[in-house]
């Protein structure tokens, strides 16, 4: 692409606005124009504004460069942007995104929008016809741009290991999740909360576990989303590790097919992504490990530059059909990196 796309990051000091800045450095579509964040960050350099947290050091341009106030009057005055990433807290993100919606395409990782009816929910692999949802957005609300959504990052893994298995009639699934600290935000969980303990509860994850992937699997018709018609029940727990959401998957499905046959439809499944070659895209969305005591965090969340799904202990139940265990990057896949991919998916498309 000759021309990059330039874009604002809204919520730019935070841990997911970081990440965004970190896997955002060479991309060869995209380049930041624009970070913005709350008012008490808003004219600071990026570098006093923000505490970095990322792995990697912070890029000395985007140090120095000055953090705009999370409204359209700041940002347009700041730099001429294309597209913006939402990684605003939930509480703040429905009325900015909006405003920014009616001119600008926004890619938001918050909670606000995805359960509305015109607004697409997407995992790029999954449900790439859902975007064409922002033209009856447009047309019901007079915008000249839009919002797509990023689902929550536990659902994110969990959705896209259901997907190859809906072709054997998919009746139901039990999930129970072990999910990483990062997924707190910064600071996140007080460190005498979490050492030598295990905490089983994550407020509204459940129910956006439970609800947000119906949606995801469902049929687009033009107007909106059919649900998918499956049951899904949800126990989300935090534990301690930095990065990485392992999950404990059982699914029921109405036909009953050889462990050789659910292995295949893992390993074989690519979506719009790998097919449109697009820059983020894992060459292997679900990546499977055979060994008895595989996925791990520490070992497997950054497969596919932290992109892919990775399956383990695949095996039959006896009381639903499979059991397995997956795990995914909660900050790359599961919110930054996912919401990359969305904008790339909807470049590619046309749409954006």
């Amino acid at each position: 692409m000759s021309n990059k796309r330039k874009v604002a990051i809204l919520g730019a000091t935070g841990a997911v606005g970081q990440r965004y800045i970190q896997l955002l450095q060479g991309h060869p579509w995209f380049k930041i124009e624009v970070l913005a964040a709350s008012e008490r960050s808003a004219g600071k350099k990026y570098k006093d504004a923000c505490n970095w947290i990322m792995e990697s050091n912070l890029p000395k341009e985007i140090a120095e460069m000055p953090v705009a106030n999370a409204d359209v009057a700041s940002v347009e005055k700041a730099g001429d942007v294309d597209l913006v990433f939402s990684s605003l807290p939930g509480d703040l993100a429905g009325q900015v995104e909006n405003e920014f919606a009616s001119m600008y395409p926004v890619f938001s990782k918050a909670s606000a929008h995805r359960m509305e009816k015109d607004v697409p929910l997407i995992i790029p692999e999954i449900n790439a016809d859902h975007a064409e949802l922002i033209k009856v957005q447009q047309q019901l609300r007079g915008w000249k741009g839009f919002i797509s959504t990023d689902p929550n990052c536990s659902t994110i893994q969990m959705a896209i290991t259901l997907k190859p298995l809906m072709q054997y009639g998919l009746r139901q699934v039990v999930v129970n999740t072990m999910q990483a600290l990062s997924g707190a935000g910064y600071p996140g969980v007080a460190s005498l909360d979490i050492i030598d303990n295990v905490i089983p509860f994550i407020s509204g994850e459940e129910d956006k576990m439970e609800t947000e992937a119906l949606k995801i699997l469902g049929t687009y018709k033009g107007k909106g989303v059919k649900n998918a018609d499956f049951q899904i029940s949800a126990s989300c727990n935090r534990v301690q590790v930095k990065d990485g959401h392992l999950e404990s998957i059982f699914v029921k499905l109405d036909q009953d097919p050889s462990l050789e046959q659910i292995e295949a439809a893992f390993e074989d499944f690519k979506g719009a992504p790998q097919l449109l070659k697009l820059p983020s895209a894992p060459a292997n969305p679900i990546i499977v490990r055979h060994e008895k005591n595989r996925p791990q965090p520490r070992f497997d969340r950054d497969a596919g530059c932290g992109m892919s799904v990775v399956v383990g202990r695949i095996r039959k139940d006896p009381i639903m059909t499979f059991k397995y265990m997956c795990l995914g990057h909660n900050t790359v896949r599961g919110a930054a990196g996912g919401g990359i991919l969305s904008a790339e998916l909807y470049v590619a498309k046309g749409l954006a």
